[in-house]
């Protein structure tokens, strides 16, 4: 058997302001959307226009209290031709949280405190 990475999830807590940080931060671009017949829930799926991965954002009406994130050991990585100018881009946003400048890599925070790693392309 084989399989393919499809999408990854994570919960939003506010999805219109998780929406315009993940375009403003990465580019990532709303590609479908799913709404309940009850309203209860939307997931709107994003992706690069490049590759066939896909990050969900899921937002929950019942959910009011931000998410524990747990002790944050997970990320998500993105990688970059343009490193150096999506630094320069992301410490304008003032959303770096995390430098190792010995790896070479960084992390951005997301609205609700998701880690999201940026790597070269090397």
């Amino acid at each position: 058997m084989k399989f393919t990475i499809d999408h990854f999830n994570i919960n939003v807590l506010d999805l219109e302001k998780s929406l315009k940080f993940y375009e403003e931060a990465l580019g990532l671009r709303e590609e479908r959307r799913k709404t309940a017949d009850d309203d209860s829930y939307v997931i709107v799926f994003l992706g690069d226009g490049t590759t066939a991965n896909k990050l969900e954002l899921t937002w929950l009406k019942s959910q009011v209290e931000p998410y524990d994130l747990g002790d944050e050991e997970f990320h998500i990585a993105f990688k970059t031709p343009e490193f150096d100018a999506a630094y320069s881009h992301h410490k304008k946003m003032d959303c770096i949280c995390f430098e190792n400048k010995e790896m070479g890599i960084y992390f951005i925070n997301d609205p609700d405190g998701y880690w999201l790693e940026v790597v070269p392309v090397r």
